[in-house]
C-alpha cells in the first residue's frame, strides 16, 4: 500500500496542488476580481436616494458603445457598489463581459472574462489550458487520488503505533510524518468528496456516465429546454447548466418554448418586463436574464440560486406580451441531476453559506498542506545512491481476493484508472522486472 501510495504522489500531487490553488482562487473570485479591476467593477452610487436607471437603458448605452457585438445576458448588480454585467458576443465570435455604471448609466469598460484571474483559474482548473489530453491528465490523477486517499487511510491505521513510538523516541522527521498522517485522516473525507463531485466535469467519466444517463431518460444535469443553456461569463459558474446537447429534450422529447408575435399590437415587452414577471414569480435577485436570440425567442430569467441549489430556477418570458411561457426548477431536475447539483454546490463551497466557503477554503490549505508535506517526508528519507527510494511490496493479491475483487471494481468505475493499472503492471512485469538497472531504481524486488 505504501509502494502504492509513494508511486501514485508523481501524478496525483502536481494535479492536486494546481486544482486546490486554482480552486482557492476561484472561491474568492467575488472578493479578488473587484480588487484588480476597480475601474470596471466597483461604482460609487450617488448620495441620497440612488435611483437605478431602467435596464432597458443600459442595454442602449451597450449597443452604442459595441454596435457590431450581439448581446447574450445581462446580470443585476450584486450589490450598491457594483455595475450590471453584459456579456456579448462580438463580431469575431470572442465573449466578453460589459460593465455599465447602472446610476448613470454609462459604459465602464469591457474585458474578456477568461483573462481574469478567476477566468484563468477556471481554466486551469478544469483542462490546465490543455484541452483534451489536459482533461485526461488531470482525470487520471483524481482517479489515483481516490486510490492515494485510501491507501492513506489504510497507511494511516496499520502504522498508528509506529508512529507513535517513533515520535516519542525523537527520531527525525518522525513529528512531520504524524502531522501529515493526521490530518490526512482528516482532510481525506472531504477530499474524496471533493474528487467524485468534480467527476461529473470529466471527459471521459462525465460525458459517458451522461451518455449512459440519458440512454436511460435521464441526466446529470438540469434539463431546461430554455433559449440558451449558458448564458453567462466565467465569472460566476454556479448558475444551472443544461448542457443541451446531451440532454433528452435536445432529440425533439420535449419542446423548446417560443415567443408568440402573431397579432400582437402594443408595446414590446424587454428586458425590465422579464426582470418584473420574474420577480412576480418570486425569483431571488440578482437575477441574470437571457436574451432572446431568435425572433420567437424568449427571455430567460435566472433566479439567484447561489447559496441554495435547490432554489435554483428559471422563468421563460414572451418576448411581446410579457407572459410567462414556462418555468423550470430544481424540483423538475430529475433525480441524479438533483443530486449533482447539491453535489457541485457544496464543492464550489456555496451550499451551506459560510460554512462550505470557509470549509473549502480550508480543504483547499490542507490539500496543499499534504501536497508539500509528503515530498519533504520523502526528501529526509532519500536514499543517497541512485535509487528513487521507493517503498518495496507486491501487492497481495491471491491471499487477499477481497483487494482483487476491490481493485477491479475501481478499475470498472474509473476506466482510466483501470487501463493506466494494467499499463503499470504490465510495464512493471515485462520491463522494469527485467532491466537490473531500472529494478534496481524502483526497487521492484
Amino acid at each position: 500500500m505504501w509502494r502504492w501510495h509513494f508511486f501514485a504522489s508523481f501524478l496525483v500531487i502536481p494535479v492536486l496542488l494546481l486544482l486546490s490553488v486554482t480552486g482557492l482562487i476561484y472561491l474568492f473570485r467575488f472578493q479578488l476580481e473587484p480588487l484588480l479591476h476597480p475601474d470596471l467593477m466597483t461604482v460609487d452610487p450617488p448620495g441620497g436616494q440612488a435611483v437605478v436607471q431602467p435596464y432597458s437603458a443600459q442595454l442602449a448605452a451597450v449597443d452604442v458603445a459595441y454596435p457590431d457585438a450581439t448581446v447574450v445576458s445581462m446580470t443585476e448588480p450584486r450589490a450598491d457598489d457594483r455595475p450590471t454585467v453584459f456579456s456579448v458576443t462580438t463580431a469575431e465570435g470572442e465573449g466578453r463581459d460589459v460593465f455599465v455604471d447602472p446610476y448613470v448609466p454609462e459604459v465602464l469598460g469591457s474585458m474578456d472574462p477568461d483573462s481574469t484571474l478567476s477566468g484563468t483559474a477556471v481554466r486551469l482548473h478544469a483542462d490546465a489550458m490543455s484541452g483534451t489530453v489536459g482533461d485526461r491528465v488531470i482525470e487520471l490523477a483524481v482517479c489515483w487520488a481516490i486510490v492515494m486517499a485510501l491507501t492513506g487511510y489504510y497507511l494511516f491505521v496499520r502504522g498508528f503505533r509506529a508512529r507513535r513510538r517513533l515520535k516519542r523516541s525523537g527520531r527525525p522527521g518522525a513529528a512531520l510524518r504524524s502531522r501529515h498522517g493526521v490530518v490526512g485522516s482528516v482532510v481525506g473525507l472531504g477530499l474524496l468528496f471533493l474528487l467524485v463531485s468534480g467527476l461529473p466535469w470529466t471527459g471521459l467519466w462525465g460525458a459517458k456516465v451522461q451518455e449512459v444517463a440519458t440512454a436511460r431518460g435521464t441526466s446529470m444535469w438540469s434539463l431546461d429546454h430554455g433559449a440558451i443553456s449558458d448564458p453567462l461569463s466565467t465569472l460566476d459558474e454556479s448558475l444551472p447548466h443544461s448542457h443541451s446537447s446531451d440532454v433528452p429534450w435536445a432529440q425533439q422529447q420535449t419542446p423548446v418554448p417560443q415567443s408568440d408575435g402573431e397579432g400582437h399590437e402594443g408595446a414590446v415587452a424587454n428586458v425590465d418586463t422579464a426582470i418584473e414577471v420574474a420577480d412576480g414569480e418570486g425569483l431571488r435577485h440578482p437575477m441574470t436574464v437571457a436574451l432572446p436570440s431568435t425572433d420567437d425567442g424568449v427571455f430567460s430569467v435566472i433566479g439567484f440560486a447561489f447559496d441554495a441549489p435547490s432554489d435554483e430556477r428559471t422563468v421563460h418570458v414572451d418576448r411581446f406580451g410579457g407572459q410567462v411561457v414556462s418555468t423550470y426548477g430544481f424540483d423538475d431536475y430529475p433525480a441524479l441531476a438533483k443530486v449533482v447539483a447539491q453535489g457541485i454546490g457544496l464543492h464550489e463551497g456555496r451550499s451551506l453559506g459560510l460554512v462550505s466557503f470557509w470549509g473549502s477554503a480550508l480543504m483547499c490549505l490542507t490539500v496543499v498542506f499534504m501536497c508539500v508535506t509528503g515530498p519533504l517526508m520523502w526528501w529526509r528519507r532519500r536514499p543517497r545512491g541512485t535509487a528513487v527510494g521507493a517503498p518495496r511490496g507486491r501487492m497481495p493479491l491471491q491471499a487477499t481476493p477481497a483487494l482483487l475483487v476491490g481493485l477491479a471494481a475501481l478499475g470498472i468505475f474509473l476506466p482510466l484508472f483501470g487501463i493506466s493499472l494494467l499499463v503499470v503492471l504490465l510495464l512493471d512485469q515485462l520491463v522494469l522486472r527485467r532491466v537490473p538497472a531500472l529494478s534496481a531504481f524502483f526497487a521492484t524486488s
